[in-house]
This record gives structure tokens, sequence and C-alpha cells, in this order.
């Protein structure tokens, strides 16, 4: 990536904090630009070591950024768009890691110049924990990461993307917005939404006596509350279609138990061990598990 010279980071929490580490280990001749608008944070991030510098002028940090990636919570993007237009070098591409992509795009698309190339990308690697003290420079590593175009997107600004984020250690793929957002309200949005669903449902009496099953199966619920609020309300279809059909589903289960239909609650069981099953082998299979 000889034509790389500064990347700014806009957002230094878990997820913008370890890409900027990563990029900061793996793209030694490359200065990667910090930025986040809590004192706090930056404070942190100058003894961590994050990056080769830590900004507090947002618009200063990116006027001479050849690759600037937000990594705020969804509902800012838009502001950042607006406010960094006017700075952005020429050829400049913008991205970020955002769960959701139909908005993101279309905002770029309001807001940013034709000079500067936008392309979304979400990279799938996290935790439920928040903050920069859990930033760390493998976070990414064996990870997929998500690409989304549309037919207006420029192919080089795809090509650089994606051997960034390879370079990063991620597998790099790409799809359209709308079917990224569909398909990422299935396997997490919805999901989140159910595992909230399942602790209110229960008292925090009755939650002391939860087990390690119960733990692991709720861990998404300790995520950070305002950036998973912008990811349900920034893919509203879609999550509510989500929770319709795993409502369907418990209807299904309801029913059956209610009739004391064993045959149907083993097949109900069965089908998801086996659909899991698959899952794991899969995973294992493209090396994003270990076995």
């Amino acid at each position: 990536m000889k034509d790389l010279r500064q990347i700014t980071v806009i957002g230094l929490g878990l997820l913008g904090g370890s890409i900027s580490s990563a990029a900061l280990l793996r793209l030694r001749s490359v200065k990667v630009i910090g930025y986040a608008h809590r004192p706090s944070t930056r404070r942190r991030a100058k003894q961590l070591g994050i990056a080769s510098e830590i900004a507090s002028d947002l618009r200063k940090s990116v006027s001479q950024a050849d690759l600037v990636i937000l990594a705020t919570p969804i509902c800012a993007f838009e502001e950042i768009f607006r406010e960094i237009a006017d700075v952005l070098p020429g050829g400049s591409i913008v991205t970020d890691v955002g769960s959701t992509k139909v908005l993101p795009h279309h905002w770029a698309e309001r807001w940013l110049p034709k000079t500067v190339y936008y392309v979304g990308s979400h990279p799938i690697a996290g935790s439920e924990q928040r903050g920069i003290k859990y930033a760390r420079d493998n976070l990414l590593q064996q990870s997929i990461c998500i690409l989304t175009t549309t037919a207006k997107t420029n192919l080089q600004a795809i090509q650089k993307l994606r051997r960034f984020w390879s370079t990063l250690g991620c597998t790099v793929r790409v799809m359209r917005p709308a079917e990224h957002d569909k398909i990422f309200s299935n396997i997490s949005h919805t999901p989140h939404v159910v595992v909230a669903a399942l602790i209110n449902a229960n008292s925090e009496e009755d939650l002391k006596y939860a087990g390690k099953g119960f733990i692991d199966t709720t861990r998404l619920a300790s995520g950070s509350p305002n950036i998973w609020a912008d990811v349900l309300l920034t893919n509203t279809n879609n999550t509510t279609k989500g929770i319709d059909k795993i409502i369907a589903e418990l209807e299904k289960m309801k029913k059956a138990i209610k009739n004391q239909d064993k045959k149907q609650v083993e097949n109900l069981l069965e089908a998801a061990r086996r659909k899991r099953h698959i899952l794991i082998n899969y995973k294992i299979k493209k090396k994003e598990l270990i076995s």
C-alpha cells in the first residue's frame, strides 16, 4: 500500500482503537491519526500509544488523510460527513465500521464531495466489552470484513480498502448495502434483541441462580446500549421482520409444548442442533474458528 500515507480513525473505542493499533503495527510507513472528542479518551489513547498522533480537532485530523475510518456510533456519521466534507483531500477514501450500511451510503452520497470516494466497511470483530482500554492490535485477526458498494462506487477505492483490511488480518467479502443489512439483521441485530428480551424476562433475583450456559447465551446483552440503539434504529424494517420470524418460531415451540407433542419438540430442537452443527463445521473449515 505504497500510496497510503495517512490514515485517520475517528472514534477510539474498542474497534476504532484496535484498528488504529493494528494499522500502526502492520503499516509501519503510514501515519496513523486517532481522533476522539472526549479528553479522557485522548489521554488514554496517548498512554496506550495506539496511534502516531492523537488529535483533538476533527477537521484538522482528516485534512491530509488518504483514508478516513469512522468508528463512532452510526447515528453520528451524517454529522461527521457534513463537518469534514470540505476539508477532505481530493482522491481520499472514506469508510466506516458500522453494523448497518444503507443509511451511511445515503448520507455519504448526500454530503461527501464527488472527489472523495466512500465505501462501506463492516469488520465482523469485537466483543461485549467497550472502550479504548480493551483495544488490541490482533482483534481483527481471522475475522471477516464486509465491503458494501453500489453501482457508483469507485473500483480503485474498493481495491485499496480490500488490501487495507487484508493487511490487518481480515478475509474480505463484497456485497450491496441492502443485502448486508438484511443478512446482519438476521444473524446479529435480531439476536441482540432476543438476548435483551431473555434477560429482561427474568427478575434480578432469579438471575442469581443462572449457570454458565445462561451467561454464555446472554453475553450480547452486555453490549453498549447507545451503539446498539443506533444499529436497531438504522435497520428498522429488517429488524422488525426478524423479530416476527423469531416470534413465529417461538409460537411453534409453544404450541408443541402446550400440546405435549414430544415428537414436534424434538424435531424443532434437532433442526436447531443440525443447523448449528453445519455452521460450526463451516467456520472451522474456513479457519474462522479453531476446533
